[in-house]
């Protein structure tokens, strides 16, 4: 293996092994099994595949449309998934409803709307997670918390749409303790909904938690991490 591999490797390897402490730690959705998507803005084609071609890896995420296209082909013939998990621009749908597994971040009727409409079209359902705003920050999308509810309902309605569950993003933190209060209260906010609501999502996710915080996430009932330095290495940007 070259350098970069035996460290992909031992990055890859490493999360898993926290991820597998930190469920049994939890005490919440203990039946439930987490699944770890791997973000890769900004990450080659060829890294990705080697994870999932030789270390199991199913599940990426893209943050925008034209990296998603340009990995999309080699990583889902290499046996993995690809959500899209940024924030999705109206304009930008015809490139991504119908091909991503799950759109993690919907978070309007309009977005919901033209999704539906897309997939129509094409005669297939997407996935969705209904993105919340957890720490009600100006600078962040999503819908707020205590609008969950009355936006489950207001798009219920559209066909092509499976509302799989919910996706959030807590506030920058320095502490686990900072992190688990919005945690804990996402959590909330989503057995609230998936254990009282009439529904037919077997397994509705939970997506919470990122490179920095996905051990708390787990911990307090996160179904579904978003990981990517952790893996990758700090990102390139260019």
């Amino acid at each position: 293996m070259t350098e970069r591999q035996i460290e992909l490797h031992d990055n890859y390897m490493r999360v898993l092994e926290k991820i597998e402490n930190a469920k049994a730690k939890r005490t919440v959705n203990t039946d439930r099994d987490v699944q770890l998507l791997a973000a890769t803005k900004t990450v080659a084609a060829e890294d990705i595949t080697f994870l999932v071609e030789n270390y199991g890896l199913r599940l990426c995420g893209e943050n925008h449309a034209q990296e998603f296209n340009a990995k999309y082909e080699a990583v889902t013939a290499a046996g993995a998934q690809m959500d899209f998990i940024g924030h999705l621009q109206t304009n930008k749908v015809k490139y991504i409803a119908g091909r991503a597994g799950l759109i993690h971040s919907v978070d309007s009727v309009r977005l919901a709307e033209e999704i539906d409409k897309k997939c129509s079209k094409l005669g297939v359902r997407q996935g969705i997670l209904v993105e919340v705003n957890i720490g009600m920050e100006e600078s962040k999308t999503g819908i707020v918390p205590s609008e969950f509810d009355r936006f489950m309902e207001e798009i219920s309605g559209f066909s092509s749409l499976d509302v799989c569950g919910m996706m959030t993003m807590a506030p920058k933190c320095t502490e686990n303790e900072e992190f688990r209060k919005y945690f804990q209260e996402s959590c909330r906010i989503f057995l609230d909904f998936f254990a009282k609501k009439t529904h037919n999502i077997r397994k509705p996710v939970l997506s919470m938690g990122m490179s920095d915080s996905f051990e708390c996430a787990i911990e307090e009932g996160s179904t579904m991490v978003r990981v990517g330095s952790a893996i990758f290495g700090s990102r390139k940007y260019t």
